[in-house]
């Protein structure tokens, strides 16, 4: 990394009038603010299709896209659409994604697209059979995944009838003649999700902005990735886990946190010469010009839960296989662009890891007032080679801790920024870019000074988490100013 900075701020959070942030009109003028104040980088979440809870963190495929993030704006362009059909998307609210009465509507507008593409097939034909070849590798079985989910509705996977759970290859067949319409709708959909991400990561990049990518280490049981590759996966007969990942008690949750996502079984993965997670790095650095690994000392060991815990007190620390992966992967393609989530219970072994491969670790400037001066999350103590946030999407906004702190972080802020809470937050976004962490990034909600209203994500909470979004007429002139400013005087730009 060269010495830069930028934003985090999910897509589903940009402006727009039509219910969630996309990939339209307003993603590219992001890409213009960023550049006007001379940042280099734009953080996302995961961009995959998300179930129950709405959260990037659980999706139906780690290498699908959500069409909840597909730009309608575009298919008015590209006439699969007209204006008037959205009308009814503009009454949602602005200020937050109300995913219940957003979903629905976006579904059937799609559909209604995709038929207007089979009437102009003809003039997609070329690059829509590009795509296909060049994805149906993992394209194939997720439509056909989305097409049973809509023909058993409320099931996961392991719950579907025999031949579909245990994929007989007479029962997929017939499956893929009887829903092929299904099919088709998926494959589309996800035709335009990448065309879409293309043409703005290729307007992002021409414009000097990086796109940084997120990818979580574990996947969602019902997913297509577990359900095509159910022998990758700690599960029982049944499909069921056996054992769940999660992390112990923490900074964040005094039960741990328990994930409910199936836990890897890296002796198969090993005899499959880690085919899936090297299909999965490959796509990953090609969507993305940098990749977090979340949960990144799962590669190296990982919390494991036995199944019906209800929380994740009772687990195990078990041996990964990460440095054989991520050894492999480095034999492919050189020196990878991915920085390392470090953040948590963190031993030698996960510092020699990261270290082995020269990944940056993450520090975050809200951990480093809860002790004393050696805290490794405050400034004086970083090193080079790091990514240093004032906030995560799981963290509260800056100035909501700010509000929030304890007796013990009140007094270490004062000693350390020599002015009180209510006054820090531009001081600890100056003290973030002014580290010398090659990369300082900030939450949006920083810059534009919210306080826990504008919180992404509470961990361990099911619901109300992933809705929150801005307005162009929240970054008032002074905070693009201050930001561009910040940004020069500590040679960021």
């Amino acid at each position: 990394m060269s010495r830069s900075s930028g934003i985090l701020v999910h897509i589903s959070s940009l402006p727009g009038k039509y219910g969630i942030g996309s990939m339209g009109a307003d993603a590219f003028a992001f890409v213009d603010f960023l550049k006007e104040t001379g940042q280099k980088w734009w953080q996302i979440l995961p961009l995959g299709p998300t179930g129950y809870g709405n959260s990037p963190y659980q999706s139906y495929s780690v290498f699908a896209g959500s069409e909840l993030l597909i730009s309608l704006g575009k298919l008015v362009e590209e006439e699969l659409l007209s204006e008037s059909d959205l009308a009814d998307l503009t009454r949602l609210p602005s200020e937050k994604v109300d995913y219940d009465r957003l979903a629905p509507h976006k579904r059937r507008l799609l559909k209604k697209a995709y038929e207007c593409f089979e009437g102009q097939f003809d003039y997609f034909k070329e690059a829509y059979y590009q795509f296909l070849g060049e994805h149906s590798w993992w394209l194939d079985d997720y439509a056909l995944f989305q097409a049973l989910k809509e023909q058993n509705t409320e099931l996961l996977w392991n719950e579907w009838k025999l031949p579909y759970k245990k994929r007989d290859v007479h029962a997929l067949d017939k499956a893929h003649l009887t829903y092929v319409e299904s099919i088709n709708f998926h494959r589309f959909v996800q035709f335009i999700f990448f065309k879409q991400w293309f043409e703005l990561k290729d307007y992002a990049n021409e414009s000097g902005i990086q796109l940084f990518g997120d990818l979580p280490l574990y996947v969602a049981l019902d997913s297509s990735d577990v359900w095509a590759n159910q022998d990758l996966f700690l599960l029982d007969e049944e499909g069921r886990p056996t054992h769940v990942g999660g992390v112990p008690p923490d900074y964040f949750s005094e039960t741990g946190q328990l994930w409910g996502c199936p836990v890897f079984d890296w002796s198969r993965l090993a005899e499959r010469n880690y085919d899936w997670w090297m299909a999965r790095m490959h796509f990953c650095l090609k969507m993305f010009d940098r990749v977090r690994i979340d949960h990144f000392r799962g590669l190296e060991s990982f919390w494991s839960v036995p199944a019906g815990e209800t929380t994740a007190i009772h687990g195990e620390w078990c041996p990964a296989k990460g440095y054989e992966m991520l050894k492999l992967l480095k034999s492919q393609i050189g020196d990878f662009p991915v920085v390392a989530e470090d953040l948590g219970v963190i031993t030698q072994e996960v510092e020699a890891l990261r270290d082995e491969f020269k990944l940056p670790g993450m520090k975050v400037l809200q951990f480093g007032f809860a002790s004393d001066a050696a805290n490794e999350h405050l400034p004086h103590n970083y090193g080079r080679n790091f990514v240093v946030y004032t906030g995560t999407h799981d963290n509260d906004t800056t100035l909501g801790w700010l509000n929030s702190a304890t007796s013990v972080e009140r007094r270490n802020i004062r000693r350390y920024f020599k002015r009180g809470r209510r006054r820090a937050l531009d001081a600890i976004l100056e003290a973030t870019w002014g580290s010398v962490a090659e990369l300082a990034m900030m939450p949006m909600q920083d810059l534009l000074q919210l306080d826990t209203k504008g919180r992404m994500n509470v961990p361990g909470v099911a619901a109300g988490n992933w809705e929150w979004r801005f307005e162009w007429k929240q970054i008032r002139p002074a905070r693009r100013r201050f930001l561009k400013q910040i940004t020069e005087k500590y040679n960021r730009c």
